[in-house]
């Protein structure tokens, strides 16, 4: 077996990175992004090596040729990678650094999370071949860790717009509100998926897809994920990928798979705010242990939470016509002043990937797991990263100076009518997270012996 050209480098130049849901949209974006700021930032003899989930193989092959177009066309286009190499750059040696495989996963099929996460831990990957010479096949590779795993996979359960709502919300909070914490998506309630084919038990289809399919995958990868004491690199990271509009409202523990509610998006989305932001909290602590399960000797992943803002993508489905109207809107609420409208999938991907990207140390000194990072962009476009103000957790899980927000810029772009975090509903949320954390790691009891 001829070794994979990783292999020759250090361990702390290679990186390995896995985005669910990168067919299209936001998760095709993230891997745009990684591949361009990872050739902008790191050594020139460095490689990245992306995996991307998508649902068949044919989508597999069509995400990896994407991507690896996207590569091609980055290198030899990019001046920072021109200036940082000088006279002699060649781009074929930094898309010659870029690796993609692909991982078929149904995270609404249970069994199908199982084979992804076993062929990752005890399998092998290949690359489709490449008729260009700037990538190199690979042919039955071993994955041997994970540095980050981006969950960005999921389902809106939207039917389309409530117009009564849209006027409503317009004429009563403004289109700037109206666009950014919209109350006017027609939401189905009750979608139901048997998440093992064949049997009769069933899920709460948007809580499989944004939730519970991504829990039980991140756990089968903790011994990719996990690090022995000591090591040089860093623990594994588990990104969940969230939503801007998600508030305390939306999510209760009496219809944890959100079949009641009409807003199956926006609770299981809370839902992923309380499971992240909680999971370093003592209230948590039990159920966190039980669910990563490493020896003494080792270090578990640590996770973190973002958002992409307002983005514009299939996942909310709209005809042509509205399709591009509502582009339109979104361009002028931005251009109004809103930090949180980056509207392209590109743009959306820039707090997930960077939270993937940055060194250990600078999340750590941020305290980043317990930070919302959102994807937010000026007026004209150029996009950064943003702490977001979470419902009963104010921006860092903690009671937080008014003025202090108002110096870091913190305070503008707010939802109306959101209160400063007193101790007392923090309280609340850390306790809302020992009861999630216990739930969920009882339906995987249930679920994995089903499976």
């Amino acid at each position: 077996m001829v070794p994979p050209p990783w292999d020759r480098a250090p361990e702390k130049d290679t990186l390995f990175v896995l985005v669910t849901g990168a067919n299209s949209g936001i998760g095709f974006g993230i891997c745009q992004r990684l591949i361009d700021d990872y050739l902008s930032t790191r050594s020139l003899t460095s490689h990245l090596i992306l995996i991307p989930t998508t649902r068949s193989a044919k989508k597999s092959q069509e995400t990896v040729t994407a991507l690896r177009a996207h590569a091609q066309q980055f290198a030899e286009s990019s001046p920072a990678l021109r200036s940082r190499t000088g006279q002699n750059y060649d781009p074929h040696q930094a898309t010659r650094r870029i690796h993609i495989l692909s991982v078929q996963l149904d995270l609404c099929n249970l069994p199908t999370i199982t084979a992804a996460a076993d062929q990752l831990l005890h399998g092998t990957l290949s690359s489709s071949p490449s008729t260009s010479p700037d990538f190199e096949s690979l042919e039955d590779v071993k994955i041997p860790r994970l540095d980050s795993i981006i969950f960005n996979a999921g389902i809106g359960g939207w039917y389309g717009l409530n117009w009564g709502k849209v006027a409503h919300n317009i004429l009563t909070k403004g289109i700037v509100s109206a666009t950014t914490w919209p109350t006017f998506k027609g939401g189905n309630s009750g979608q139901t998926i048997a998440p093992v084919p064949g049997s009769k038990e069933t899920m709460g289809e948007v809580f499989c897809a944004n939730v519970f399919g991504h829990y039980l995958f991140a756990q089968k990868l903790v011994p990719l994920l996990s690090r022995p004491k000591p090591s040089a690199l860093p623990p594994g990271r588990i990104i969940w990928e969230s939503s801007i509009d998600a508030d305390w409202d939306t999510f209760s523990l009496d219809d944890f798979q959100a079949l009641k509610t009409d807003a199956a998006y926006e609770a299981t989305k809370r839902l992923t705010d309380v499971l992240a932001l909680t999971s370093s909290l003592p209230t948590s602590k039990p159920y966190v242990d039980q669910y990563f399960s490493v020896a003494e000797d080792e270090t578990p992943p640590k996770m973190y939470l973002a958002h992409p803002g307002i983005v514009q993508t299939t996942l909310f489905p709209l005809n042509a016509f509205m399709f591009f109207w509502y582009q339109v809107v979104l361009y002028l609420v931005r251009w109004l002043g809103s930090p949180w409208h980056p509207i392209t999938g590109y743009n959306g991907s820039m707090a997930p990937a960077w939270l993937a990207l940055q060194e250990q140390e600078a999340l750590d000194s941020e305290r980043a797991e317990r930070v919302k990072w959102g994807s937010a962009a000026d007026r004209w476009g150029n996009v950064y990263v943003r702490k977001t103000e979470v419902d009963g957790w104010g921006w860092e899980g903690r009671v937080e100076d008014v003025e202090e927000l108002k110096e870091k810029g913190l305070l503008s772009g707010r939802k109306g009518g959101m209160e400063m975090v007193k101790e007392e509903r923090l309280v609340e949320f850390k306790e809302l997270g020992g009861r999630v954390w216990k739930r969920l790691e009882e339906l995987r009891g249930e679920w994995e012996r089903k499976v």
